[in-house]
């Protein structure tokens, strides 16, 4: 009897062995020349026969069996590779195609294909439930849609500036799940500047330099359209500041579907891969309560930093009081003066424990900011994702707000534009337009309804308006009703106020516009392309200034403004219209 027992704790003990011998990999794949992620990559264990696929977001996660030597990556695109498991836990494999690949993030037959290959043993990658068409208690800010203003009665039209992006991509979220878009979900100065323009740069050690474009109004011709754009100076990344960051990331249970956490994940890892040595990071999540996950680390440790996001997981309430506070208190510990400091907080926005109205969170951010630390918020998600809360964090933070709802869009903000997105050159910028009351009868501004600035606000030495990022391009568009007749001389006289990132002193540049109407047709592309955007946003607006306008007009007018498109973002403009004229009534 003895002797069993023995044999039995040693077989105990033997498989405990064993067992504590297994350990779970995981990595990513990417294309070796895009650097995109690879879904559906087939990895082997050798000499074993378990094995996963990567999902759409190229991730992968595995057990290793004891004796197991290498992975092997298998994809029919793409060259086989064998990889030795070595020490690592956490990988990043870059597998050389076959033949080239066409891009395939903003081409809707490839992500379907890339959705056949999306499978994990890890249910937090799955793709499942990607496309839920319910939407429940989303929320969006309340907009009423600027009226034309008498110049008689009111000549100057004050504005804050600033690049938020938000609004596109959330609307492209609902085009391309076959649903008409919230009304109020629409801020057309976000759909107007998301895209890129190609007017030229400040010259020498200017920070800016404005552009205006005086034409006619396509859809309602006894009109004008007035546009200003302003172009930002553009840092080398070389020569960008060092930054001290810290991700604030929502790991409630709210953040559990497969187009939330995972997606957060896949779009951080785009981040981390842009972080160079003289940056930090440091890492909070918040489920009920806030916790340090990552301490700040070096930006040349991409691994650890990786690490750290990819053993995320979801679950409880979402306490974003406490963990708004935290983030704030570690970015102020390692505060790098003269650097870019700042907190990214990437959440649904479903504040549900401790201050959860949209007023005291906006007094928390507004306190915190004080201390020089800059907030942008990134959105995800959708049935409860608040959209509300996020904007007016956004704007409170002195910072910008970005929706995410793919890879693509992660890789624009966080790769392309990341000069932009990360890097503010200047603060309380605002745009003041006066309009000569003999020339113009009246006016009114394309979006910007929540960035208005008070009256009383006007003559102030300090007013508080947006920031603008490295090399940014900020477009605003008035449509016009000219006095008759229309005489010749100054039309309107803008002047731009800001304050140089990290100084107090307040400088202002000016331009005076003439009556010098052109044909729209004759204006550039990127005046023209602006005003499709423009009368889109109308007319998802339900806007009753559109005129004329309809989705024919939108279509007409921006096939012939593409120009050259970098990215293009402006050919999947048309695809959205398409898209969006077949699931809303109203646009038909």
């Amino acid at each position: 009897m003895h002797k069993l027992i023995i044999l039995l704790l040693c077989a105990s003990w033997s498989m405990m062995g064993v067992a504590q011998q297994r350990k779970v990999v995981t990595g990513a794949v990417q294309d070796s020349i895009r650097h995109d992620p690879v879904p559906g990559v087939r990895v082997t264990v050798w000499p074993d026969t378990a094995s996963v696929l990567t999902n759409q977001y190229g991730l992968f996660r595995i057990e290793i069996p004891v004796g197991s030597t290498h992975l092997v990556f298998e994809h029919p695109g793409y060259l086989r590779r064998s990889v030795p498991l070595l020490q690592h836990d956490r990988m990043l494999i870059e597998l050389s195609p076959l033949k080239k690949i066409p891009p395939a993030s903003n081409d809707i037959a490839s992500a379907k294909a890339r959705a056949r290959y999306a499978h994990s043993t890890n249910p937090n990658y799955s793709n499942l439930g990607v496309a839920i068409t319910s939407f429940y208690d989303e929320t969006y800010g309340r907009l009423y849609e600027n009226k034309f203003v008498e110049t008689s009665r009111k000549p100057v039209s004050d504005f804050a500036l600033d690049v938020d992006r938000a609004a596109y991509s959330n609307m492209r979220r609902f085009a391309r799940l076959k649903q008409p878009v919230p009304v109020d979900a629409v801020r057309i100065e976000e759909m107007l500047n998301y895209f890129h323009y190609s007017y030229p740069l400040p010259r020498h050690d200017s920070l800016f330099a404005m552009y205006s474009h005086y034409t006619d109004c396509p859809w309602a011709p006894e009109h004008r359209l007035l546009q200003i754009a302003v172009r930002a100076k553009q840092i080398a990344t070389d020569s960008l500041p060092a930054s001290n960051l810290v991700f604030l990331i929502d790991c409630s249970g709210s953040m559990g579907t497969p187009n939330k956490l995972p997606l957060l994940q896949a779009a951080f890892r785009v981040l981390v891969n842009n972080l160079r040595p003289r940056d930090k990071v440091a890492i909070v999540a918040y489920a009920g309560t806030p916790g340090l996950v990552l301490p700040c680390t070096p930006g040349h440790q991409q691994e650890k930093i990786l690490h750290a996001i990819d053993y995320l997981s979801a679950g409880g309430a979402t306490g974003g009081e406490a963990a708004i506070k935290m983030a704030y208190q570690i970015a102020g510990e390692n505060f790098i003066r003269g650097g870019n400091n700042r907190v990214i907080m990437a959440t649904d926005g479903d504040f549900n424990v401790g201050q959860t109205s949209d007023q005291d969170m906006e007094d928390l951010i507004s306190l915190q900011k004080e201390g020089g630390v800059l907030l942008t918020c990134l959105g995800f998600g959708m049935k409860d994702y608040k959209d509300s809360k996020l904007e007016a964090l956004a704007s409170k933070g002195n910072g910008n707000f970005a929706y995410i709802d793919d890879l693509e869009e992660a890789n624009k903000v966080f790769a392309r534009e990341f000069g932009s997105t990360l890097f503010t050159i200047a603060r309380d910028v605002h745009a003041q337009v006066t309009f000569h009351p003999g020339r113009v009868k009246s006016y009114r501004l394309l979006g910007y309804e929540n960035k208005i600035l008070k009256e009383e606000n006007g003559d102030s030495v300090m007013v508080t308006g947006g920031i603008v990022g490295s090399g940014h391009c900020v477009v605003a568009m008035y449509e016009i009703e000219p006095a008759l007749p229309e005489p010749e001389g100054p039309l309107a006289t803008v002047s731009l106020t800001y304050r140089p990132d990290g100084e107090p002193t307040q400088y202002e540049i000016s331009k005076t516009i003439t009556v010098n109407a052109a044909s729209f047709d004759e204006a550039p592309d990127d005046c023209r392309f602006a005003a499709s955007v423009a009368l889109f946003g109308m007319l998802l607006r339900k806007s009753q200034y559109a005129g004329k306008g309809n989705t024919d007009m939108v279509t007409r007018i921006a096939k012939h403004s593409l120009g050259p498109d970098p990215g293009k973002y402006r050919s999947e403009f048309l695809k959205l219209i398409k898209q969006l004229k077949k699931n809303t009534e109203w646009l038909k």
